[in-house]
């Protein structure tokens, strides 16, 4: 991780002027929690049994991590947190909580490259979902990725899952603090524990922490950036915002806003700056196919069912968000070890009532622009209507034959102008080379 003496030194002289000033005590946020584990159990198994060894980690990954060099491990983390609420103001000390976390990470050392994405898992649909884990992403760049459980909802639908494996579990101090004021320091705790002890990443060494957040832990992550980081020592490197807000404070550590073509719901933006840098991308929807097509085997596993909706129109776009995700990841991790910073976007084109301007095949103007949305074969946009959650699944349509024969003459045709946009998102630092493959 990179070093952070200047920072922490900072932060002490600003923490202690406080003191000397108020006579409050000074906030030390993410110092490090115990860790137990790893937990035995792997999936499948079954969670109502009384014994730990028969019962597995909710959401355990259904991709072969084996076959990658990859091991999934789900730890224990107790510790004592401070509260936040979220105008950033203290409202607990020293508060006891267990949670969990789980690992997904190189089985060898030579494979990981140094970098931990940490994400705040995220608990929209009443339980913890790693809405940012995809494999491709991880494990050709060899990341260790982390999910955190740091809110109650997540929290208590485990304990009800598995009992045995997840009773011991609390983040509200016993229900004094449900409305996860927690949560922000529970995360930092997290991260910290993985260089404090080595232990959850099996004594590989993260030299750089990245906090990633999707929607609504973007939400959280944000309030944690704008309100309480300024208070207490830093243990992220950089930041992620995806799908979700992002920090108006500009602080030393860098912030990187990727958002779909849903997220993107007004004209007025705020400006990139050397700590600061946001994407838009045409065509994407909030929660795409790729996301959907991973999760509906877990969740029938783990929750019985997958949900089944009828939206307005064909839901979830199939422009492959994460590609850009993962160039977004890239981009952060040298910015954070080189001072280097990510290339500026273009946005997408918004008309004052917040809709999005668009071609003659309904495609969004402007953005970033994959090969899906620059040489379409298909309506892929970010809006969409209806029941449950079916505004964020975008839309899918695809075009007929005689459509499909005007815009190429021939399947040649097609595929150069599909390499030539991969090349040219390539070059913009858009794209990665393995994602255009």
């Amino acid at each position: 991780m990179v070093k952070h003496s200047w920072r922490s030194a900072a932060v002490a002289i600003a923490v202690l002027g406080g003191t000397l000033l108020t006579g409050a005590p000074p906030a030390v946020a993410g110092t490090p929690a115990e860790v137990i584990g790893p937990l035995p159990g792997t999936a499948p198994g079954d969670p109502k049994s009384p014994d730990i060894a028969d019962t597995y980690p909710f959401f355990a990954t259904v991709d072969d991590l084996a076959a990658r060099g990859y091991v999934e491990q789900e730890f224990l983390i107790s510790g004592r947190a401070d509260g936040w609420d979220t105008a950033g103001v203290r409202v607990a000390e020293d508060v006891p909580y267990t949670t969990r976390i789980v690992v997904r990470r190189p089985a060898k050392a030579k494979h990981f490259n140094g970098t931990a994405l940490v994400e705040w898992q995220n608990v929209t649909a009443g339980y913890d979902l790693d809405a940012l884990w995809n494999v491709d992403t991880v494990t050709r760049a060899g990341y260790a990725w982390i999910g955190v459980s740091a809110q109650r909802v997540g929290v208590d639908q485990l304990r009800g899952w598995s009992p045995a494996r997840y009773g011991s579990l609390d983040v509200t101090g016993g229900g004094r603090f449900a409305a996860d004021e927690l949560s922000y320091d529970i995360f930092a705790q997290a991260a910290k524990a993985l260089t404090a002890s080595r232990k959850p990443l099996g004594g590989l060494t993260a030299r750089t922490l990245l906090a990633i957040g999707a929607s609504q832990s973007a939400a959280r992550m944000t309030v944690y950036y704008d309100r309480v980081l300024p208070q207490v020592a830093p243990v992220f490197d950089g930041y992620g915002f995806i799908v979700g807000s992002a920090p108006a404070r500009r602080g030393p550590e860098p912030v990187f806003q990727v958002l779909s073509e849903t997220d993107v719901r007004s004209p007025v933006r705020p400006p990139d700056t050397d700590r600061f840098r946001r994407w838009e991308v045409a065509g994407s929807a909030h929660s795409g196919h790729a996301g959907q097509v991973y999760r509906e085997p877990i969740q029938v596993r783990d929750l019985g069912a997958a949900p089944v909706y009828d939206c307005a129109q064909p839901p979830f776009s199939r422009v492959p968000l994460h590609h850009v995700v993962a160039a977004s990841y890239r981009h952060l991790e040298r910015w954070v070890r080189r001072g280097t910073p990510p290339p500026a976007a273009e946005p997408l084109v918004v008309n004052e009532d917040g809709s999005k301007q668009r071609d003659e095949l309904g495609l969004a103007r402007g953005g970033i622009r994959l090969s899906e949305v620059a040489v379409p074969t298909a309506l892929n946009s970010g809006d969409n209507s209806g029941e449950s959650f079916c505004r964020l699944f975008g839309t899918y349509v695809p075009f007929d034959r005689a459509l499909l024969e005007q815009l190429y003459p021939s399947r040649v045709a097609y595929l150069i102008k599909v390499a030539r946009t991969d090349l040219r998102n390539i070059r913009a630092g858009y794209l990665l080379p393995a994602d255009a493959r």
